[in-house]
Parts: structure tokens; sequence; C-alpha cells
């Protein structure tokens, strides 16, 4: 049955919302709502002029028989940046500061508006770059890579350091844990990441870079290649890290274990 405007404009919002870097063509959306593709032209040019002006994503034309539309998320610096530095205050609150100066994250990482932003943010940051599977490791890292690889529209693969019998074959390393320095060993299923693919590694919080050292090895044992690493969250670090090129939401600047206080600001994410 064919459609109104009004009904055609939210359905289509709500379609290229739920289907981020995806071609559909005006075939598919003439044939959804019975309407010829000059109307469905004109209902994409003011989706696309309201998606410029709310900041919320890009919507890219591609011509030709075989073109159509492919709705790119990305988020305002100005509203990227508002939205850090209100989780640094809350991450700074003192309730978080855990025996042996370790800061509580698990409510955070269990909140689904905060997961949505968060995987938001860090997918822009990798717009103009290839990603073909996000990778993380169990367990905390799993509802962040999870965000990510929703806005990028690719999968995401989790990384294990203990054998499970439902995985299969795997391919394992042994990394140096850059805190403790204890020799680790961490695994991936050998169906979970194509040889040649181009990984993002995603986690929770780092601090010497030991385990995402891991996660390059096990990429480079796949013979893939590594895009880039983002964390939630860093702590300051007095030794050398396994890791030096990466980019952090957060950075935990100061922990006080006498006065119970901890100092949290936004992280490197603007300044690259």
């Amino acid at each position: 049955m064919k459609t109104r405007r009004s009904e055609r404009l939210i359905d289509m919002t709500h379609y290229l919302l739920e289907h981020p870097h995806e071609l559909i063509s005006l075939t598919f959306f003439a044939k959804r709502y019975e309407s010829a593709k000059s109307s469905i032209s004109e209902d994409l040019a003011i989706v696309k002029k309201t998606f410029q002006q709310r900041g919320t994503g890009i919507l890219d034309t591609l011509p030709g028989a075989a073109g159509g539309v492919i709705f790119v998320p990305t988020i305002r610096p100005e509203d990227a940046r508002n939205y850090i530095e209100d989780l640094a205050a809350r991450l700074s609150e003192q309730d978080r500061l855990l025996p042996g100066g370790y800061v509580y994250l698990s409510d955070l990482l269990g909140e689904p508006e905060l997961l949505k932003q968060v995987g938001r943010i860090i997918a822009a940051k990798y717009l103009s770059k290839r990603v073909d599977a996000v990778m993380t490791v169990a367990t905390k890292g799993v509802p962040i890579a999870q965000a990510v690889s929703y806005y990028l529209n690719v999968p995401f693969v989790i990384v294990r350091r203990d054998s499970k019998i439902t995985e299969g074959s795997t391919v394992s390393v042994n990394y140096v844990s850059g805190s403790s320095e204890r020799i680790e060993k961490m695994e991936l299923s050998k169906r979970s990441l194509k040889r040649g693919s181009r990984v993002l590694v995603v986690d929770d919080f780092m601090k010497g870079g030991g385990t995402i050292n891991g996660m390059e090895g096990l990429i480079e044992e796949f013979e893939a290649e590594l895009v880039g690493v983002t964390v939630f969250a860093e702590a300051k670090f007095k030794g050398k890290r396994a890791v030096t090129d990466y980019t952090s939401l957060l950075f935990v600047e100061d922990v006080n274990t006498q006065t119970k206080t901890i100092s949290v600001v936004p992280g490197n994410y603007f300044s690259e």
C-alpha cells in the first residue's frame, strides 16, 4: 500500500539508522513505499539535510543503476567532547576507587545509552579507514566492541585467556602483562578472523598495554593488519608501555588511596 510522505520519512529515517554503512538502492525504497523514485530522492534530500544539521551522520549518494545511498554515522566534535567530559566527571566519583587503586567501571559499561554513545564516538574516529573486524579481549571490552562494530557494521571477535571447547581450533600467543610483568596466554578461534582482515582493537582499560600488545601479536598470526587501537580509559603508568600508538577517551591522571580520590580527564582522543 502506498504510504504518505510523513510516514515514508519516519520509516526511511529509522531504516537508515538501523543499517549503517550499507548501500541501499532507490529501487528498494520505491518498492517498499510504492512510490516513484523522484519522490524517494526528494525524501532522501530532506533526511540528508536533517542528519547534517543534527550531527547524526552523513548520507552519501552513489549515482548509477547500481547506486543508492549509504548512511555513515558520525558525531560532531563538540558533542563528543561534551560527552567525554561528562564521563570524566562520572569516573572521578570517590566511591569508584577500589582496593589496590583500581577504578570501578562495570556499572558504566552496563548502561545501554553510554555504550551507544561510546561506540559512536570510537567509530567516528575510523570513518576514513577500512575496518573489517573489531577485536577485544573478554570480558569487559565485549560491550564496547559490540557497540563499535554496530556503528561500523562489521563483525567483532573476542579473544580469550582460557580455552573453550566451543571455540574449536584456536591460535594462541604468549605475551607479557604490562602491569604484573608475568607471562600470560591468549587465544582466538581460527574461524573468528579471516586472513588479511583489517582489524580495529578496542578495550575497556589500559595500564602497561600488555593485553593490547598480545592482541596485536594475534593479529600478526592471522596475517591480518592492525588499523588502530582505542581504549575507553587509560591509567598513568610509570614504566614503559608495550603499546605507544593508541587513542583513549579518558585518562586517569591521579589515584590517591589515602584521600580516596580519583582525578579523570579526557584522553588523547582530541589531540590527534
